[in-house]
C-alpha cells in the first residue's frame, strides 16, 4: 500500500476523534503539518528581529524576506497596499514553508489538498471583495466594465468579467493544488523505480529523481510566489479599480 504514489496524500487522526454534532475536527497529520510550518515561521523571525551588531544568517534570511514581500507589493499593488504587508508576508511564508516542509521525506504536503488551498483561496477572494466595496461603494462593480467597450458587446463582455472574477479563487487554490501534487506524485513513481528496479536498472531513474527534487524545490518557492502576486494583483484592483 505504502508504494502507491498516492497514499502519500493520505489524511489520518492523531490522537483522539473530536466531534462538534457531525462535524469531525480531530486533529490530523494535515493539522500537524500546519502547526510545524506556522511555529518554524514564528522562530525563525522571532531570533531573526533580535537586534545583533552583526547580523546572523538568520537575520539576514528575515531581512531579504520582508525586502522581498515590500517590493512584490510596491511594483504589484502600490503604496495603498502597504497596510495589508503583515498579511501578504503572513501568506507567503505559510505556504511556503508548507511547500518545503512537504519536501522532507516522510512528511505531509499540505497544499497538495485542495480544500487547504481553496479556503485560503475564498479568504483572500472575500477580504479583497469586502475592501473594494469599502473603498469604494458600489462603484466599484466598475471593475466589471471595462472602459472603451462598444456598447453593442458591453452585456457580453460584463458577464466575462464577473465569470472571470468569481473563477479567482477557484483558479488560485488548483494552481497550487495540482502543481504540488502532481510533483510529488512524480517524485514518488521514480523513487518507486529505483527501489524495484534496484542497484542496476535503477541509476536512471534516480537521477531523474535527484533532478526532479531540485526542480520540485523551486516549484514550491515559485508557486508561494505567484500565490502572493496574485493576491497583490486583486489588492490591487480593489484598491485602485482598475477597469
Amino acid at each position: 500500500m505504502a508504494a502507491n504514489p498516492m497514499y502519500q496524500f493520505n489524511v489520518y487522526r492523531i490522537g483522539p476523534e473530536i466531534k462538534i454534532n457531525s462535524i469531525d475536527i480531530s486533529f490530523t497529520n494535515a493539522s500537524l503539518f500546519m502547526v510545524i510550518s506556522s511555529l518554524a515561521i514564528l522562530i525563525i523571525f522571532n531570533l531573526g528581529t533580535k537586534r545583533s551588531i552583526i547580523p546572523n544568517k538568520i537575520q539576514l534570511l528575515a531581512e531579504l524576506s520582508y525586502s522581498f514581500i515590500s517590493k512584490m507589493i510596491s511594483d504589484t499593488a502600490g503604496s495603498k497596499a502597504k497596510p495589508y504587508f503583515s498579511f501578504i508576508f503572513s501568506l507567503f511564508m505559510f505556504v511556503l514553508f508548507c511547500n518545503m516542509f512537504g519536501m522532507i521525506p516522510y512528511s505531509f504536503t499540505v497544499t497538495s489538498h485542495i480544500i487547504v488551498t481553496f479556503v485560503l483561496a475564498a479568504f483572500i477572494f472575500i477580504g479583497v471583495t469586502v475592501i473594494g466595496f469599502i473603498k469604494h461603494g458600489l462603484g466599484y462593480l466598475k471593475l466589471f466594465v471595462p472602459s472603451g467597450v462598444p456598447m453593442v458587446l458591453l452585456p457580453l463582455i460584463v458577464v466575462i468579467e464577473i465569470i472571470s472574477y468569481l473563477s479567482r479563487p477557484i483558479s488560485l487554490s488548483v494552481r497550487l493544488f495540482a502543481n504540488m501534487m502532481a510533483g510529488h506524485t512524480m517524485m514518488k513513481v521514480f523513487g518507486g523505480f529505483v527501489v524495484s528496479l534496484g542497484i542496476v536498472g535503477g541509476w536512471l531513474p534516480l537521477g531523474f529523481s535527484v533532478a526532479l527534487t531540485g526542480l520540485e524545490i523551486l516549484v514550491a518557492f515559485l508557486q508561494a510566489y505567484v500565490f502572493a502576486i496574485l493576491t497583490c494583483i486583486y489588492l490591487n484592483d480593489a484598491l485602485n479599480l482598475h477597469h
